[in-house]
C-alpha cells in the first residue's frame, strides 16, 4: 500500500514537504501534478531529480500551489520504495489541500506515525538501532545530543555489535560441530580459549552498557546539584546561571524546601541544574524532608556544585567515585581573604571564587562545567541513549555469565551453545534481527512523528 503524510512540523513556514512512498507513489502523484514543461511527467524523470510544476485538484482542475517535486526511485530512497517529496508553500491550508488531493487517488492512505522509517527498516535500508536514532536526531536540542544521534544513525552501534556477533557465531559453530562427532569424542573448540573469548566479549558488552548513564545525561540534561549550608547563595546562583528569577531568594534560612530544577545549554551541552534545600540540622519536619530530598538528588547528580561563603565551612559530602565536584566560594564581593578561604578546605582542592549576586566569576564556572561535560560524552567510541538497548545488553551479560560458568564446569557443548545463542538473540534484538512481533515494532515506532 502507498502512504502519504506531511513531513514538516505543524505550523506556518516558508515551505513544507508532503512525502509519498510506495510502489505506485510516482504514478499517483502524476495524477495531481502538472509540470510547467510539457512532457516532464514525474514518471519520465530519473531518480534524484527535481521538477517544477503545479498541484491541481483533479476534479475541479483548480491549481492549489506551485511546487517542486523530488523523485527518488527504489531502492535508492529513504524507504527503499519509490518516493516523491512535494515541496510547497508553508500555508497550513495549502499543505492540507495537497495531502487531501493525493489521498483522494485510489490506492493510497495516510501514513501512520514513523511508518516511513519503519519501511526503511523493513527494506533493509537501516537496522532498528539506526531507525531509533532517527527519532533521537529529530528530538536533539543540543550539539552533544545531535552528535550522539548522528553517530548511531550512521551505524556505530551496528558495527560494534556485528563484530561481537561474529565471534559468538564462531564459538557456537565450533561447539555445535562437536555434536555431529559426539560418538568420536572429538573436541573442536579449546575450552580455555573459549572461556577467554567469552570474558573478552562480556567486557565489551558491559563496557557498552555502562555508557547508558552518560548517554541519558547528554540526552536529557547532565544533572548538576547545587548543595551547601543555608543562605550561602544556592538559589541566587541558580537564578544567575538561568538568567531568570527561577528560585525564591530570602535571607531567612530554610526558604528552599523542595527541589527546583531547570535546564540551560552551555557549550553545546544541556545541563539540568537542581537547587536544593540548605543542609543543616533542623527540627522542622518539612524542612527536614527537603534536606533528605536534596541529599538524594546529590547522589543522582553527575556534577556537584559544593557551595559555601567566606568563613563558612563546606558541608561534609562524600561524592561517588564517578562524580565531579566543583567547590565554590560565593559572595566574592564581600572580599574574603585567601587565607580565610584556605582555612575552610581540608586539602588543596582548587576552588572558584564568584559572586552569584553580581555575576562576577560565573563565566569561569560555566567554562568549568563545559570542560567536565566533555569526558561524559567521550566515555567511549559509542554512548548508549536507548533504554531498550541497555536492557538487551544486560540480558546478554547475564547469558555470558552462564556461558563462562558452563565452560568452567565443563558442561556439554550443546548446553553452552544454547546460552551462546541466547546472547546472540539479545544482541540481534538491538538491531531488530530477531524481532518478529508486530506489537513490539509498533511500540518502538509509536513515538515517531507522522511524516517520518
Amino acid at each position: 500500500m502507498n502512504i502519504a503524510a506531511i513531513s514538516t512540523p505543524s505550523g506556518i513556514g516558508g515551505i513544507a514537504v508532503v512525502r509519498v512512498s510506495g510502489p505506485s507513489a510516482i504514478s499517483i502523484c502524476d495524477k495531481v501534478y502538472r509540470p510547467f514543461k510539457a512532457g516532464n511527467t514525474l514518471a519520465s524523470r530519473k531518480s534524484h531529480t527535481l521538477t517544477y510544476g503545479q498541484i491541481i485538484d483533479p476534479e475541479s482542475d483548480e491549481v492549489i500551489d506551485e511546487v517542486v517535486a523530488s523523485v527518488f526511485r527504489a531502492p535508492h530512497s529513504f524507504t527503499g520504495e519509490d518516493v516523491v517529496e512535494i515541496s510547497c508553500h508553508g500555508s497550513l491550508y495549502i499543505q492540507q489541500r495537497i495531502l487531501d488531493v493525493i489521498l483522494s487517488v485510489e490506492g493510497i492512505r495516510l501514513a501512520e506515525p514513523g511508518e516511513f522509517t519503519r519501511r526503511a527498516f523493513r527494506s533493509g535500508k537501516m537496522d532498528l538501532s539506526q531507525a531509533e536514532a532517527v527519532a533521537d536526531l529529530i528530538a536533539a536540542t543540543t550539539a552533544a545530543s545531535h552528535r550522539l544521534a548522528m553517530s548511531q544513525m550512521k551505524g556505530s552501534i551496528s558495527r560494534k555489535l556485528d563484530g561481537l556477533r561474529l565471534q559468538l557465531l564462531n564459538m557456537t559453530s565450533l561447539l555445535e560441530l562437536e555434536l555431529d562427532f559426539s560418538e568420536e569424542d572429538v573436541e573442536f573448540a579449546d575450552r580455555s580459549q573459549l572461556l577467554s573469548l567469552a570474558h573478552q566479549i562480556d567486557y565489551e558488552v558491559t563496557r557498552l552498557a555502562s555508557t547508558f548513564s552518560a548517554g541519558q545525561a547528554i540526552k536529557n540534561g547532565i544533572p548538576v546539584a547545587i548543595i551547601g549550608a543555608p543562605n550561602v547563595g544556592k538559589s541566587t546562583l541558580l537564578n544567575q546561571l538561568l538568567k531568570d528569577d527561577r528560585a525564591i531568594v530570602s535571607p531567612i534560612q530554610g526558604t528552599t524546601r523542595d527541589l527546583i530544577e531547570d535546564t540551560i545549554t552551555l557549550g553545546g551541552y544541556l545541563f539540568r541544574f537542581i537547587d536544593t534545600a540548605g543542609i543543616r540540622n533542623t527540627s522542622d519536619q518539612i524542612e527536614a524532608m527537603g534536606i533528605e530530598r536534596s541529599l538524594r538528588a546529590a547522589e543522582r547528580a553527575h556534577i556537584i556544585i559544593l557551595l559555601s561563603e567566606p568563613k563558612v565551612p563546606f558541608i561534609d559530602f562524600e561524592p561517588r567515585p564517578d562524580q565531579k565536584v566543583i567547590r565554590i566560594i560565593n559572595k566574592s564581593d564581600l572580599a574574603a581573604s585567601h587565607d580565610e578561604t584556605k582555612s575552610l578546605m581540608s586539602d588543596d582542592s582548587p576552588i572558584i571564587h564568584l559572586s552569584a549576586l553580581t555575576g562576577e566569576g560565573v563565566a569561569v564556572l560555566e567554562q568549568h562545567l563545559i570542560e567536565l561535560a566533555r569526558p561524559v560524552e567521550s566515555q567511549g567510541d559509542i554512548v548508549l541513549t536507548n533504554r531498550r538497548h541497555y536492557e538487551a545488553l544486560n540480558t546478554a551479560h547475564d547469558y555470558l555469565l552462564r556461558v563462562s560458568d558452563g565452560l568452567t564446569q565443563q558442561l556439554p557443548g550443546d548446553l553452552v551453545a544454547e546460552d551462546l545463542r541466547a546472547v546472540i538473540d539479545s544482541l540481534n534484538s538491538i538491531l531488530g534481527q530477531s524481532i518478529t512481533s508486530q506489537d513490539t515494532l509498533n511500540n518502538i515506532f509509536k513515538n515517531f512523528c507522522i511524516g517520518k
